[in-house]
């Protein structure tokens, strides 16, 4: 008996850049992903801007450091054999607007990376923007958590 062909996973995803070395595992598992249904892969990244500085100030684009974290994006995707279209954008909440990004470019998968983190006194850390994008998506979400260090490292 043949085996039943497996549905697209998505057609459209939109991947959350951080600049953290997670990125490049998020990028290669939405590749690895895409590759083979010729999917679409957005690479987002947010550069947040405090309420002090007016919202228009190109903050994002002198930065060497964030044009490497677009170019490793790129880069990743490409070795995997996909086209990562890269976005820069600048927001006063990251969350808001990788759900805003996600709407416009009629995406139906989200991809967010989790570092693991601890806040004092030990406790798993998730922060503000992974539960915003949870409840506000109008798509699929799927959140990576990078592996817990080994306390030898």
């Amino acid at each position: 008996m043949p085996e039943p062909i497996a549905a697209q996973p998505f057609r459209r995803a939109v991947v959350a850049l951080s600049g953290h070395p997670n990125g490049t595992r998020l990028v290669r598992l939405a590749a690895s992903i895409a590759k083979p249904y010729k999917a679409d892969l957005i690479g987002v990244h947010v550069v947040e801007v405090d309420w002090s500085m007016p919202l228009d100030e190109d903050v994002a684009g002198r930065s060497e450091e964030i044009q490497q974290v677009l170019d490793l994006a790129e880069g990743t995707a490409e070795q995997a054999g996909v086209k990562l279209e890269s976005v820069l954008l600048q927001a006063r909440d990251v969350g808001a607007a990788l759900v805003d990004e996600a709407i416009e470019r009629e995406a139906d998968l989200l991809v967010v990376g989790l570092a693991y983190r601890t806040k004092f006194g030990g406790d798993f850390a998730i922060g503000r923007t992974i539960p915003y994008v949870l409840k506000n998506a109008p798509c699929a979400v799927w959140v990576v958590r990078e592996p817990i260090q080994e306390e030898s490292e």
